[in-house]
């Protein structure tokens, strides 16, 4: 079931509305990878004091070294903690920029009264009834291993609102900071979830095709298997949204309508695919560094799609899904044979 509306109780609401608006006495970053880089960064360049709380020995010690920097822009002094030894004060707010996977020891890490921001791309169940304000990033940002200096390989919009439209849309004190940041433009929105889902529309094909390929993103568009693969997939995220009656919002240049009548003209869609190719060339899905790993996002991505369509059919989500799946388990490496093995089904 989709989830439109609040859990939260009226009280409750308010009372999470209310301490957001007021400077908290602790502003943590849960995950210095693209996003919390590039977030922690604005806050950092905004005068606000912020620790991050990372799992990764190296990047602490980078950090603390050299601090945080974004692109080729000056390197900013910051704070670093290691997650086993934080423990965040009560009222805090923390800024949830970890992969999905990771959530559910960070909520038994945290108070009941911390105010907790996801800025995350999957859907996880873990986080309803304890969230109700979070974020979605229209722009890419990519760190390097074991230290905390992300470059923006795609620029867009840094989004925050609640999951109903019922709530009031009142913004955030330490968010508010991010407005005068020229990383990327920050808004607040009446309801994220249509944000939320058109951006799972576009992670759920690029990220496991490209992990389990092998590929940048731009080979997607340019290498023609995975463009046709690609661009199904796609449609079929599309419908499995539209028959859930998501609403979508517009991340990009064009609505997810519209992108979906441009897929079912060929030419067209092969036209654009390579006007777009640039800006993806070399650049590369989070999901392509954890599949060798053996755990990725997909539970929060295509099986989260898988689970909303129900009965009605998703051939390729369920191959897409089983197969990476596979690949966790037996730590099978990334090839284009993984192409051909979904092609063949």
């Amino acid at each position: 079931m989709v989830a439109i509306m609040s859990t939260e109780t009226p009280s409750s609401a308010t009372d999470a509305r209310s301490s957001i608006l007021h400077p908290p006495s602790s502003i943590f970053i849960v995950g210095a990878g693209g996003i919390g880089c590039a977030v922690g960064y604005g806050l950092l360049a905004a005068g606000l004091p912020i620790v991050f709380v990372e799992t990764n020995s190296d990047k602490i010690a980078w950090g603390r070294k050299h601090g945080v920097r974004i692109d080729r822009r000056p390197t900013l002094p910051a704070e670093f903690i290691s997650f086993d030894d934080w423990k965040p004060p009560s009222q805090a707010v923390v800024l949830l920029c970890a992969k999905c996977y990771d959530n559910i020891p960070v909520l038994a890490h945290l108070p009941s009264d911390v105010t907790l921001i996801p800025i995350q791309n999957g859907f996880d169940a873990n986080l309803d009834g304890r969230v109700e304000l979070e974020g979605i990033a229209s722009f890419v940002s990519e760190c390097a291993p074991d230290r905390p200096h992300a470059r923006i390989t795609r620029r867009g919009r840094l989004r925050f609102g609640f999951r109903s439209h019922h709530a009031a849309p009142h913004w955030p004190c330490v968010l508010n900071h991010l407005r005068d940041c020229n990383l990327f433009r920050t808004e607040l929105v009446e309801n994220i979830l249509p944000f939320k889902y058109t951006k799972l529309m576009y992670n759920a094909a690029i990220s496991p095709l490209a992990a389990a390929a092998g590929l940048d993103n731009g080979q997607l568009l340019s290498l023609a298997p995975a463009r046709r693969l690609f661009f199904q997939l796609l449609l079929e995220n599309y419908g499995i949204l539209r028959d859930a009656q998501v609403p979508l919002g517009t991340i990009g240049p064009f609505h997810p309508d519209r992108v979906a009548r441009i897929l079912r003209r060929p030419l067209v869609a092969r036209t654009l695919a390579w006007a777009f190719y640039p800006t993806l060339r070399r650049t590369y899905c989070s999901m392509s560094g954890d599949l060798p790993k053996g755990r990725t996002e997909i539970d929060y991505y295509n099986r989260h799609l898988i689970d909303l369509a129900g009965d009605r059919p998703c051939p390729i989500n369920r191959r897409i899904y089983d197969l990476v799946k596979r690949m966790e388990t037996e730590r099978i490496p990334p090839s284009l044979e993984m192409l051909k093995r979904l092609s063949m089904r």
